[in-house]
């Protein structure tokens, strides 16, 4: 017996505003093919379709089958929280090394205020050429996250080229790599894959790369492209000066504005009402000047110039950090609305398969009804 008309879709598609990679759609109305008989004039679309049924057996198949789906995007959504939560212990772990390295810049810095000091990581030179460090993800199913940072680079370089400013990339992520890879007019002069979970070593591979493109004066700016975690339903792709640095650590964008290397930002993943949440701390890192009886054995200048690559490192491997976590939480979004929408396209499945069953089985009483009439 046949069903009600059905209308059953999946949506993949992604948007930059919106996180969700995967939805799902239904309604109680005719899902409808092109007739072969109609023509290719300018006729409406009811006159030249025709509708689609579908028994109890396709329909009960197609409820298993979404829940099924329902099943993996709910473990996929409690898998990208646990990253989450992995990537947040990796930031406070990391914060006591970034609070003195910062604390130390701040107090050689004040030992050597008034010297004219000349560090190859500090110096500015006219820009002639870029290099962009763009940091993507490392796999697929976050909705709009990879596209987003993908297309601030894009915008980014236009506007290189509009200056006039030559420009090279290295690409960070294996989604970026494979952008770049299939664009051969884009210059790429390094890609990189980062693993599951961002650790020094990958952070000190990426660096080493700048800092000798830098010093070599192959580039004369390095730009860093990253997604910034602002919670689990939002991030921003921004851009930052990383270098020439500043000797006091200074974190610049590319308009010049600076923020403070003593003001640290963290995360905390959390929950609140029964659900996931995240809560963003700017902490306020107390600089403790050195006592006036501590001597340097080595000259400051010295001091600071095997600090600098070490601040690099801990500005590379923090952008590595924050782009993760914002990969994972477009990731536990995209997963969430898959889920939810799942559901609702169960429970109308639902509703359809029951209306044809009953209809089913009240035909096959008015059968067995009619017979007995007849024979009576």
């Amino acid at each position: 017996m046949a069903c009600s008309n059905l209308t059953m879709w999946v949506s993949s598609k992604g948007s930059f505003s919106d996180p969700s990679s995967l939805s799902f759609r239904s309604s109680i109305t005719p899902y409808q093919l092109p007739c072969p008989n109609s023509g290719t004039g300018n006729h409406s679309r009811s006159s030249s379709v025709l509708p689609i049924h579908c028994g109890l057996r396709e329909l009960k198949t197609r409820i298993g089958s979404v829940k099924n789906t329902q099943k993996i995007t709910e473990a996929m959504k409690l898998v990208a929280a646990a990253k989450v939560r992995r990537a947040q212990e990796a930031v406070l772990s990391g914060r006591p090394f970034y609070e003195t390295l910062v604390e130390v810049l701040y107090n050689i810095n004040e030992q050597i205020q008034d010297e004219d000091i000349d560090l190859p990581l500090t110096k500015i030179r006219p820009v002639k050429k870029v290099a962009l460090v763009v940091v993507t993800g490392e796999r697929g199913l976050c909705g709009g996250f990879n596209n987003a940072i993908i297309r601030k680079a894009e915008a980014r370089i236009e506007e290189l080229k509009d200056l006039g400013v030559d420009y090279t990339l290295v690409s960070v992520g294996k989604k970026g790599n494979a952008y770049f890879l299939r664009r051969p007019y884009i210059p790429v002069d390094r890609y990189v894959e980062a693993g599951s979970l961002p650790t020094a070593k990958e952070a000190q591979e990426i660096s080493d790369h700048v800092y000798s493109m830098f010093v070599s004066e192959e580039v004369d700016k390095v730009e860093l492209l990253y997604t910034k975690f602002l919670s689990l339903v939002k991030s921003d792709p921004i851009v930052h000066t990383l270098l020439p640095l500043s000797p006091r650590g200074e974190i610049c964008d590319v308009n010049g504005n600076c923020v403070d290397a003593a003001e640290d930002e963290f995360f905390r993943l959390t929950t609140k009402d029964g659900k996931l949440t995240v809560e963003r701390d700017v902490v306020r890192i107390e600089i403790e000047k050195f006592s006036p009886i501590f001597k340097f054995e080595q000259d400051p200048v010295e001091i600071l110039d095997a600090l600098l690559p070490l601040y690099l490192n801990s500005q590379v491997l923090k952008a590595l950090q924050e782009s993760l976590a914002s990969e994972l939480a477009a990731r536990m979004s995209a997963m969430s609305n898959a889920s939810d929408n799942a559901a609702e396209l169960t429970r109308n499945l639902s509703i359809v398969y029951n209306r044809e069953r009953q209809a089913k089985i009240t035909g096959e009483i008015l059968e067995v009804v009619s017979g007995a009439n007849a024979l009576g």
